[in-house]
């Protein structure tokens, strides 16, 4: 009887493993990067399923600490002194580029940093004074001051996380603000590499540079920050979530990311250094030369 009790046990885990559901929530720019293709692949080989939604950086840090959801997705790191994001595990498993958008029949292919400051200063407001046409220009911006794109530009163009944008042009969301840019010839906007690559319009450089997949990985681009997937050990089924995040950083992983033109995050390594160095150096030096 005993034996047959076991069997019964046996047979049922892989049962329970199959069921198993986890929730992912997140920003877009992570979700449309590598997220959709990371839980079907994880999927396939455990059965697992992972449901995904978006709703920003912030929320997918949020609802870890919160216990809305099991892991999350955030292009920004934690808040300084937040409580509602502490005791958050933030785990980098890629780089992103942050690139100026534009529809695609826009003649403009490249801006400058000191351009792209002026830009959200509210000092340029006509494609004339890009090199286009002489036409209004509608900066496009993501609601409030600590989405993964708009914290990132702030801390990146300014070193001034309180900065004001000025435009009247305000998304709450990444893929909004994409599918304006998509229609409006008049429309720029800042989104992420991997998230515009699934998009039809136009790529600007900046200065003079691509942000194909060597030139982020070599910092050679030079608006760059690491992609993360959070999650938390007090979380129900945390076993199973760090489970998926060390499938993501792991080869086949890794291999998927690679197939959406992202950069995985140790493939990158030269990067955290030149943040360190080159980076801000290059930074200062430019915008002082306005």
């Amino acid at each position: 009887m005993r034996n047959l009790i076991v069997l019964l046990l046996l047979a049922l885990l892989p049962f329970t493993a199959q069921s198993l559901e986890l929730s992912w929530v997140g920003c877009g720019i992570t979700r449309n990067a590598f997220m959709s293709d990371l839980a079907a692949a994880y999927k396939q080989e455990t059965g697992v399923d992972i449901s995904i939604a978006g709703g920003g950086a912030t929320k997918g840090i949020r609802a870890i600490t919160g216990k809305q959801a099991d892991i999350g997705g955030a292009c920004r790191f934690t808040l300084d002194m937040s409580r509602e994001e502490a005791g958050a595990s933030m785990i980098p498993v890629a780089w992103d580029a942050l690139v100026v958008v534009v529809h695609k029949s826009n003649p403009v292919d490249t801006i400058s940093l000191q351009q792209l400051r002026r830009l959200y200063q509210g000092e340029i407001t006509n494609w004339s004074q890009l090199g286009g046409k002489r036409q209004p220009l509608e900066l496009l911006i993501r609601k409030g001051k600590i989405s993964g794109v708009g914290y990132t530009l702030r801390t990146h163009l300014f070193e001034d996380q309180d900065v004001e944008f000025k435009s009247k042009h305000v998304f709450p969301s990444s893929g909004p603000l994409e599918k304006t840019v998509e229609k409006n010839p008049n429309a720029i906007a800042v989104t992420g590499i991997a998230s515009a690559h699934k998009r039809d319009f136009k790529i600007l450089k900046l200065e003079g540079r691509d942000p194909n997949f060597d030139n982020i990985r070599t910092g050679n681009y030079l608006l760059y920050r690491p992609l993360y997937l959070v999650h938390s050990k007090s979380s129900p089924n945390s076993l199973e979530s760090n489970r998926f995040i060390q499938y993501a950083l792991g080869p086949k992983g890794r291999e998927i990311i690679r197939r959406n033109q992202v950069v995985p995050y140790f493939d990158g390594m030269l990067l955290l250094q030149k943040r360190m160095d080159d980076w801000k150096r290059f930074i200062r030096q430019s915008l002082a030369k306005q």
